[in-house]
C-alpha cells in the first residue's frame, strides 16, 4: 500500500514510513492511503456474526502488505485483541458500541494496541529507541502508556493538560514508570498538541531523537479503530430484523469526537464496503466541526473545558484527513451533525439511564442525545424549514442524504459508548444518582503513587527537557 500526505499528494511512502514517522516533518501533513481496498464480498455478505479478530486481520492485511507476513500480522492481532466489543440493544432502534472493554476502559485501547506492537515490530533492528511522543485530552495518553508499557525498543512522553482530566483519568496518566512518563502541561489540550507537533516539525531535534506519534495523527492509531465499525455494523445488519423489525434497515453510526479520528476512521470502514449509510459527528461546545458543515467555514479556536473532557478539542487535527477525502458536499451529504453544552451532557446521561436503564458516559451521552433529537423529529422539522442556529446546542441546519431514511422509520443507530462511565463516576453519580462501579483495573491504579511532571506551555523548556531526558 502506498501512502501519501494530506498537504502535499505528491508524497508517496510506505506503511513503515508513515508509522515511524508519524506525521511528515517537511510538510506537517498527516498520512494517508492513496485507495481504500474493498474487502472480500464473501466477507462482508457472510450470515453469521462475524469474529472480531478476523475482521481486523483481513481489513489491516491490504495496508501491510509486503511490510508484515500474514503469519505475523495474524501474531499481532492475536495479542492486541484479548477483547472484543460488544454490540447492546438499548431501545427499538438504536445499539450501543460497548469500547471500554480493554485495558484502559476506553475506545483508545484498540487503537494503541495494535500500534504499539506494530511499532515495536518495525523497530526490532534498531539499535536506538524510537521516541513516542502524545498529546491527550483525557484517555488517549492512558491507552497508549498502557499498550506501550515495557514494549521492547519503544519509549513514551505524555503531554496532558493539568486540571483538565478526572481524577481517575490523571491517576491513569501520571502512575506509569520505567519507559513511559506524563507531562503535566499548564494549559490545554491544544496546547498539549501544539508542542508536540512542534517537535516532529524541528530538524534539529530530530537529527537527535527517533520521534513518532500516538495520537490519531499517526495511521496506525487511525486503521485499527476501524476494525469495529466494520465489525459492529455487520452484527446489526444480521440482528437488526429480530430487534427492530425493519427490514434492511439504514445503520447510522453516532460519533462522539474530539480530534476527530473515531470517525475518520468510520469513514475507512465505510470506505471497505461496510454496510454503514452515514454518520452523524457529536461534539461538545468545542464545536469547530459542526460549525465547518453548518457554514463551510472552518475556524480552529481555542478548546474550552467541559464535562466530556476527551472531546476538549479546538482544532481537531483529522478535519485535514476528512478534507482530503471529502469535498463539504459529499462531508454534508454522509454527516449530521451535532454538539452540546455541560448541561444538555448532564441531562442526556440522565435522560438515558431514566429510559432505558443503560448508564452512559458522558462522552456516549452526547451521542444518546443527537440521535434521540435526530430520530424523534429533529430532521423532520429541519427537511420542514425549520432553520436551526448552529451557535446554540442541538443539530446544525444540515440535513444529509440518508435523512429520509429516519423520518420513515427505516434507520438504526449504533451509539459510539467510547469509555466506561467509572471514568467519570462524579458527573455520572450527578446525572443520575448512582455511582458506577469501578472495574478492578482501573479501581488498582487508584492507590500508586503521582509520577508525574510539571512543565510550562512553553515550546524552548520542552524540547531542552526532551534532550537532556531522552536517549538519542
Amino acid at each position: 500500500m502506498i501512502y501519501t500526505d494530506t498537504r502535499d499528494k505528491s508524497v508517496k511512502t510506505d506503511f513503515r514510513t508513515a508509522v515511524v514517522n508519524g506525521m511528515n516533518e517537511k510538510t506537517g501533513g498527516l498520512y494517508i492511503p492513496v485507495e481504500f481496498p474493498k474487502l472480500s464480498a464473501d466477507l462482508l455478505n457472510k450470515t453469521t456474526e462475524p469474529s472480531f479478530r478476523n475482521i481486523a486481520f483481513e481489513m489491516a492485511k491490504p495496508y501491510v502488505e509486503g511490510e508484515i507476513p500474514d503469519a505475523d500480522l495474524e501474531a499481532i492481532i492475536h495479542d492486541a485483541y484479548p477483547f472484543t466489543a460488544p454490540v447492546v440493544p438499548v431501545d427499538k432502534n438504536s445499539y450501543v458500541l460497548e469500547l471500554f472493554h480493554g485495558p484502559t476502559c476506553a475506545f483508545k485501547d484498540f487503537g494503541a494496541r495494535f500500534m504499539a506492537r506494530v511499532m515495536s515490530y518495525f523497530n526490532r533492528n534498531e539499535s536506538s529507541p524510537l521516541h513516542i511522543l502524545v498529546a491527550t485530552s483525557g484517555d488517549t495518553g492512558s491507552a497508549v502508556g498502557s499498550a506501550f508499557h515495557n514494549v521492547p525498543g519503544l519509549d513514551v512522553t505524555i503531554l496532558y493538560p493539568e486540571g483538565k482530566v478526572s481524577e481517575l483519568q490523571e491517576k491513569q496518566l501520571s502512575t506509569f514508570d520505567g519507559n513511559v512518563r506524563a507531562l503535566k502541561v499548564k494549559g490545554t489540550f491544544d496546547d498539549c498538541q501544539k508542542l508536540v507537533k512542534t517537535a516532529f516539525t524541528d530538524n534539529e531535534l530530530r537529527a537527535k531523537l527517533r520521534l513518532s506519534s500516538a495520537n490519531s495523527i499517526n495511521i496506525s492509531r487511525l486503521l485499527p479503530q476501524s476494525f469495529y465499525y466494520m465489525y459492529s455494523s455487520l452484527c446489526v445488519r444480521e440482528r437488526a430484523w429480530g430487534d427492530t423489525k425493519i427490514e434492511n434497515p439504514s445503520i447510522i453510526c453516532i460519533v462522539p469526537s474530539g480530534n476527530f479520528g473515531n470517525l475518520t476512521s468510520g469513514l475507512i470502514a465505510k470506505e471497505m464496503g461496510a454496510p454503514i449509510t452515514g454518520f452523524v459527528a457529536a461534539t461538545n461546545s468545542n464545536r469547530t466541526i459542526p460549525d465547518w458543515i453548518a457554514t463551510g467555514e472552518y475556524n480552529a479556536r481555542p478548546s474550552v473545558e467541559t464535562w466530556a473532557n476527551a472531546m476538549d478539542v479546538g482544532a481537531p487535527s483529522n478535519y485535514e484527513r476528512i478534507a482530503a477525502m471529502y469535498s463539504l458536499e459529499q462531508v454534508r451529504s454522509m454527516f449530521g451533525s451535532y454538539w452540546l453544552d455541560n448541561d444538555g451532557i448532564i441531562k442526556s446521561v440522565s435522560d438515558c439511564y431514566s429510559k432505558t436503564g443503560y448508564t452512559i458516559d458522558p462522552h456516549g451521552a452526547v451521542g444518546w442525545k443527537a440521535w434521540s433529537d435526530i430520530k424523534n423529529g429533529g430532521f423532520e422539522a429541519l427537511k420542514n424549514g425549520e432553520k436551526n442556529d448552529p451557535t446554540k446546542p442541538g443539530l446544525t441546519p444540515n440535513l444529509p442524504a440518508w435523512a429520509d431514511d429516519v423520518i420513515n422509520k427505516k434507520a438504526v443507530g449504533i451509539i459510539l459508548e467510547t469509555a466506561h462511565p467509572a471514568k467519570f463516576g462524579s458527573t455520572v453519580q450527578q446525572a443520575t444518582g448512582k455511582s458506577p462501579a469501578i472495574p478492578d483495573r482501573l479501581e488498582k491504579v487508584l492507590s500508586l503513587p503521582d509520577r508525574s511532571i510539571p512543565m510550562n506551555n512553553d515550546y524552548a523548556q520542552f524540547k531542552e527537557w526532551l534532550l537532556a531526558n531522552l536517549q538519542g
